[in-house]
């Protein structure tokens, strides 16, 4: 054990003292011998509604250092099994859509060089579509498992084609995904046409509408999905607008009636045994929740998430 990177403990350093990494882990210069590369995409160019998701990568650090390395419901040990290390923000330019997603492309394609899971914290959806192209020129198509209260399948908006609100329409009609394996939970609201929702599924997606999962446990669609998936390189993207306002109400599209802070937690122990090669936590807008608790709650999530990677040990 010793020789992974441990997160500062609570009982050694004050928790609002210390880095601002995620889980106050060392800071990593170079990629050479990470399990684990978490990063920060701060951008919030693509949205359509409320910006201010490019503070969410230095807020869910921030309040990250509440969380303690030990899974207590799961047993899950993550950084007992795996290298794990926060490799900072990828420099986006503020200014430029096109241009960030060019660079978080070429970032990845170097990241991806090396051995690793990449964990991101976004930064608005329009994130992911670079992203996969990176993860797909290494893997090939993989399944998808997209939690979110929007299906982001659009064609364009405003005339753009690269938004936060077309990328898995662009991952479809690119082959990043396999569309038989991609599986879009919460997704809710209203619509401009009844077929926003129904044209995805024509391709093969897998909706599971948040009125279908309304006071159920998302333990058994998890597991479900899980079987489905099998051995196959699976991407997991989390917009934390899939959750309902009353436990997120920091994010630029909310859609009351979204899944519960529970709900999201069975989904995401379900997942335990996917060849995960990749995975992101997106739309975080610190401004509209002035509290913390959205970002408490991203991060909270995304630990979850490192719990279960491939390689990830119980204790």
């Amino acid at each position: 054990m010793s020789n992974f990177n441990q997160p500062i403990s609570g009982n050694d350093l004050a928790r609002f003292s210390g880095p601002n990494t995620f889980m106050r882990l060392p800071q990593a210069d170079s990629l050479d011998g990470l399990d684990v590369a978490v990063l920060g995409i701060p951008q919030d160019v693509g949205t359509s509604w409320r910006s201010g998701t490019r503070f969410g990568p230095k807020q869910i650090r921030a309040e990250s250092a509440m969380i303690r390395p030990y899974n207590m419901a799961t047993g899950a040990a993550p950084f007992d099994s795996l290298q794990i290390a926060d490799i900072g923000d990828l420099a986006i330019n503020t200014f430029s859509l096109a241009e960030s997603l060019k660079i978080i492309k070429d970032s990845y394609d170097g990241i991806l060089t090396h051995d690793l899971i990449p964990v991101a914290m976004g930064g608005d959806h329009s994130i992911t579509l670079p992203i996969l192209r990176a993860i797909a020129g290494k893997h090939g198509p993989v399944a998808l498992v997209h939690v979110d209260a929007h299906a982001d399948v659009n064609d364009e908006m405003f005339g753009e084609r690269e938004t936060h609100g077309t990328v898995f329409r662009r991952a479809y009609e690119e082959g990043l995904i396999q569309a038989d394996k991609t599986y879009q939970i919460g997704i809710r609201g209203s619509g401009y046409a009844a077929s926003d929702f129904t044209e995805a599924q024509g391709w093969g997606f897998q909706h599971f509408p948040a009125h279908e999962l309304w006071h159920r446990s998302l333990a058994p669609l998890g597991a479900e999905i899980r079987r489905d998936i099998g051995d196959r390189p699976v991407y997991v993207t989390y917009d934390i607008d899939s959750l309902d306002p009353a436990y997120a109400p920091g994010t630029g599209t909310p859609e009351i009636g979204g899944l519960t802070t529970p709900q999201a937690l069975e989904l995401i122990h379900a997942l335990k045994g996917l060849n995960i090669v990749g995975c992101d936590l997106v739309e975080v807008s610190p401004p509209y929740d002035t509290s913390g608790n959205t970002a408490l709650t991203a991060a909270n999530l995304l630990y979850e998430l490192l719990c279960m990677l491939p390689g990830v040990t119980s204790r």
